[in-house]
């Protein structure tokens, strides 16, 4: 009997440090906890916009034709309609951020990573007082 309320107690006490443990590891608000890819090759990918909003208002409309594209070696574009630009690419503040810089040589932009999946990625920038939040897919 003492035996088996060691055994419980030991599993349930692993069980919740577990839990605190992955919980601690996941980076992004909406995920992943873990994955078997990089956080540089779930980025690298030729992405288009599922859901874009300013301020929490749907604009997805305005955007359909708009993708970006990450390279593993830190090149980055987007093209939207007969826009497009280039710049580079690279991760800050613990991976929790990209920073875009050198588009069409005068703008930098910092990207708030809030999911890096291998097949959707969301962030959000701030445009003076004004949150814009991209849910990408991948292409």
């Amino acid at each position: 009997m003492r035996t088996r309320i060691k055994l419980s107690t030991v599993i349930i006490l692993f069980a919740g440090l577990m839990s605190t443990t992955f919980q601690s590891c996941k980076k992004y608000p909406e995920g992943p906890l873990l994955s078997i890819h990089s956080r540089t090759e779930r980025v690298a990918n030729t992405w288009i916009v599922d859901n874009y909003k300013i301020n929490g208002n749907d604009y997805t409309s305005l955007v359909s034709n708009y993708s970006e594209t990450y390279t593993k070696d830190g090149n980055y574009s987007y093209m939207w309609g007969s826009m497009y630009g280039t710049g580079a690419w690279t991760f800050q503040n613990n991976d929790r951020e990209i920073r875009i810089t050198g588009i069409n040589l005068q703008s930098s932009e910092t990207l708030y990573i809030l999911k890096l999946e291998e097949k959707q990625f969301w962030y959000y920038y701030m445009d003076g007082n004004d949150k814009k939040e991209f849910h990408m897919v991948q292409q």
